[in-house]
């Protein structure tokens, strides 16, 4: 069993907001409502009778579906469809069933309800999404002047603040946002093409049925069948990836940042909470840590839904088939994950004082860009590099002080105005963080 079908560990796993659109019920209710529409447009074009249309739509939204009754029929016939049909069709009265799902295929009514579906996860994913950017937006703006070390490959770099930070990653969530508003018109596409695409079963009103239909269910028409043509789903199972690798990407740096001997940031702690069941004085950034777990599922599915993009001829089921896996399981983990990352952010801890500790630790190794630089009016930024770079060695190499391996090298503290290395290296500078968290605040 998977971890999002526990009992146990499913809401740590998984939405229950969105996991009963993809269970047995939900699903089948979904297709239900396709099929009923289906008939009652196909009613008003006369292509089938209205009074079996009635009945179908009837028996499809008002009879409970015998979930059972279906499993077997699937089981017995091995297709995706037949069983639900022949178990609703045994519910009309009269031969109002031998209509149902009248010219169309099993792939019209699932992809048009993964439609409706998707663009219903994509307003749960818009919403929360929002919600994560507000609470950086007010982080950022909290600590817009909160300086730190800021590191690169893991090491020291240069200063920063933390406002900074928040600010790279509320920008990157705005991109996420916008990724999805362009990429609604091309998700919220219904199918109803037939067998090869070509609406073959609906006779000369067939382009009509289509827009009936869509326009009934909420969902654009597709210019041209896109039954062998599965990157609309491949985009948007792509975006939650994107999404939740930004979610991972904060949660890490989170998790980074709580390390014992850093200590910067740490994640909310719920009363209860439990790092280890043999360290007690453990506190760890479990949440931090499911966001990473999360987010690796949801990339494995994109990858699942890229090889989906390639399929033989008109229809192929290895493609098409292969997404009722990645679907499901990429939209409840990436809305766990969203959960998750709302609750980090929202009781994130920042420590201001660790953050001024270590920067002042290293306050001397970060200012070298600012020596070099200063160095460079004189030699060149080239021989500048190589002579800065030379007394960083040698101060690892001996445990010397970088002060003082800067100010006794002639080529370095003898060529530069007298005072001028030590203003460069009092207080290193933070570039313009501060003004670069005010432009993306301001967008």
């Amino acid at each position: 069993m998977h971890p999002i079908d526990s009992r146990i560990f499913g809401p740590g796993w998984g939405s229950d907001e969105l996991r009963p659109l993809f269970e047995d019920e939900g699903r089948t209710r979904g297709w239900c409502e396709v099929l009923a529409v289906l008939a009652e447009e196909e009613a008003a074009l006369g292509i089938i009778p209205a009074g079996a249309a009635a009945e179908i739509a009837r028996v499809l939204r008002e009879e409970p579906v015998d979930l059972e009754d279906v499993r077997r029929g699937t089981a017995e016939t091995g297709h995706s469809l037949l069983g639900l049909i022949r178990a609703l069709a045994r519910r009309c009265a009269g031969d109002a069933g031998e209509w149902i799902c009248y010219g169309a295929t099993v792939q019209d009514v699932t992809d048009t309800w993964y439609a409706k579906t998707l663009l219903g996860v994509a307003d749960v994913a818009e919403r929360d999404l929002s919600a994560l950017e507000g609470r950086l937006v007010e982080i950022a703006r909290e600590h817009r002047s909160t300086r730190m070390l800021g590191r690169t490959h893991g090491q020291a770099g240069l200063p920063i603040t933390f406002g900074y930070k928040v600010a790279v990653w509320v920008d990157e969530i705005r991109r996420h946002r916008e990724r999805l508003a362009q990429m609604r018109p091309r998700l919220g596409v219904g199918q109803l093409s037939g067998g090869v695409g070509t609406l073959s079963g609906y006779g000369p009103r067939g382009l009509e049925l289509q827009a009936r239909v869509m326009a009934r269910l909420g969902l654009g028409v597709p210019a041209i069948s896109w039954t062998s043509a599965r990157d609309r789903f491949a985009e948007f199972v792509g975006w939650l990836a994107l999404v939740t690798g930004t979610l991972d990407k904060i949660g890490h740096e989170v998790y980074n940042l709580q390390r014992s001997e850093i200590q910067e940031l740490a994640e909310p702690a719920a009363a209860g909470d439990v790092g280890s069941i043999t360290m007690p004085q453990k506190r760890n950034p479990e949440r931090c840590e499911q966001i990473g777990t999360l987010a690796r599922l949801v990339r494995r599915d994109a990858d699942l839904m890229l090889e989906a993009v390639v399929g033989d001829h008109e229809r192929d089921g290895r493609s098409w088939k292969s997404e009722w896996a990645a679907i499901p399981e990429a939209c409840v983990a990436a809305a766990a994950a969203l959960r998750l990352a709302g609750d980090l952010v929202a009781g994130l801890e920042v420590h201001p004082e660790a953050m001024l500790r270590h920067l002042d630790e290293w306050h001397e190794q970060a200012a070298t860009e600012a020596v070099m630089l200063a160095l460079a009016r004189v030699t060149g930024k080239q021989s500048a590099h190589e002579r800065v770079h030379a007394a960083a060695a040698r101060a690892r190499a001996s445990g010397r002080p970088l002060r003082e391996e800067l100010r006794d090298d002639p080529g370095i503290g003898g060529l530069l105005p007298p005072g001028d290395l030590e203003r460069l290296l009092a207080e290193p500078s933070s570039g313009l963080a501060e003004a670069l968290v005010d432009r993306v605040l301001a967008g």
